[in-house]
């Protein structure tokens, strides 16, 4: 699933500056970055594809910082151009940043900031993400980047209003995708926006890829848990939840077994995984029953039962809001994929439903807009690292003086 910007107003309203050029594209690149991201901005808007149908773009490589720039395999590469070329560019594109926790250089988001202001677009492709937040161009805004990295980034920044299942948004002037693949997604989407779908289809056929994608990253999720919250003893409880999927508990029990009253551990829950606890806990139960449905023989009934859904009405609800498909449908296409005589996986008996206790809550997923809500509502939570202090001067400067720009998006 991706989001597409309706554009508000004041972002509507905004032009280019005189120097910028819509059809130039600038990808700013950083040291430490993964060669594949880098090369999805490059591979789109840096070839002339012009005789399948594709509009040319004009394409200048920056460097974020002093070169050489490292890369995946220990290569090096040297950009063309200095960050003077963001000036010229209708469009500014970070496809990675090297590292979650460290910051950016202040010059790269000086720079992002004036592109910003004067009317460019500006792109954060998976971490790319962090380097946008970093410069103030997410606050107050809907974005997401690899499902794995969202609840660090919205721990770090808590007025971003990082929704985790998008594969990209689009939020206007400010578009953010999901990791590594989803980068093309939102390359694609941004064909489509400037010279339409004929052209979006001709160059997906070029990339031998769809050129849309249905669904979004919560099909990718795993049960990690996020590396910051590993030391904090809420850790034990959400260890605990996923041990015990099959039963039927809610989150009051969640917060009771933590010794906190449902709002505190509402708002703790949130700022360790950037997910509000119900949502999470139904996304664990659905991950669930999407592992039972690819390995073993269990039916669909049995399947809800065994995930902790007080019904198989329930479990096919958020499974189809979460994956776009029935259980019985995803089962029958994982199956049609797999090899023949590749039989299911022996699985270990997992115990059944619990006796008729608390049940989850009956509605589906929490609206994107109560996620927007919630994401705003974070308590106070850990203080930024004092390597990233400088970063947030410069942030917060830019954020006094940058207008508010409301984030009305619809669905696609």
């Amino acid at each position: 699933m991706s989001h597409d910007s309706t554009a508000a107003p004041e972002a509507a309203a905004r032009k280019l500056s005189g120097r910028r050029r819509k059809e130039i594209v600038a990808v700013l690149l950083f040291s430490g970055g993964p060669i594949f991201e880098s090369s999805i901005p490059l591979s789109v808007f840096g070839i002339d594809r012009q005789d399948a149908g594709v509009p040319r773009y004009r394409l200048l490589v920056a460097a974020g910082e002093e070169g050489p720039l490292r890369t995946t395999g220990g290569l090096e590469l040297t950009a063309p151009h200095g960050l003077e070329a963001i000036s010229r560019a209708g469009t500014v594109v970070v496809p990675a940043w090297r590292s979650i926790t460290s910051p950016p250089p202040e010059e790269a988001l000086d720079a992002l900031r004036r592109a910003h202001e004067e009317g460019a677009r500006i792109v954060g492709l998976c971490t790319g993400a962090f380097v946008l937040a970093a410069a103030g161009l997410l606050d107050g805004r809907p974005a997401t980047t690899h499902w794995m990295y969202a609840p660090t980034l919205a721990k770090r920044y808590p007025s971003v209003h990082v929704d985790p299942r998008e594969l990209f948004v689009d939020d206007g002037d400010v578009l953010t995708s999901a990791g590594t693949a989803a980068g093309i997604d939102l390359c694609l989407h941004i064909v489509r926006t400037d010279h339409g779908n004929e052209a979006a289809g001709a160059l997906a056929r070029r990339l031998v890829v769809p050129p849309r994608r249905t669904g979004g990253q919560e099909r990718y999720l795993d049960r990690s848990l996020p590396e910051e919250i590993g030391a904090d003893p809420l850790a034990e409880v959400v260890a605990w939840a996923l041990e015990h999927l099959h039963e039927q508990f809610d989150v009051e029990t969640l917060a009771a077994r933590a010794y906190m009253s449902r709002r505190t551990f509402d708002r703790r829950f949130r700022s360790l995984t950037g997910s509000a606890p119900l949502q999470w806990l139904i996304t664990q139960r659905v991950l669930q029953a999407q592992r039972l449905l690819e390995t073993s023989d269990y039916s669909v009934d049995e399947v809800a039962g065994r995930c902790g859904f007080r019904s198989p009405v329930a479990l096919r609800g958020h499974f189809r809001r979460q994956l776009g498909s029935s259980p019985a449908a995803y089962r029958a296409a994982y199956r049609a994929r797999r090899p023949q005589g590749d039989k299911p996986a022996d699985v270990e008996p997992t115990p059944g439903p619990a006796a008729p206790g608390p049940t989850l809550h009956p509605e589906g997923p929490v609206p994107l807009q109560s996620r927007r809500t919630a994401a705003s509502a974070v308590g106070a939570g850990p203080s930024l690292s004092t390597a990233s202090a400088s970063a947030d001067n410069g942030r917060e400067a830019y954020m006094a003086g940058r207008a508010s720009v409301p984030g009305q998006r619809s669905g696609t």
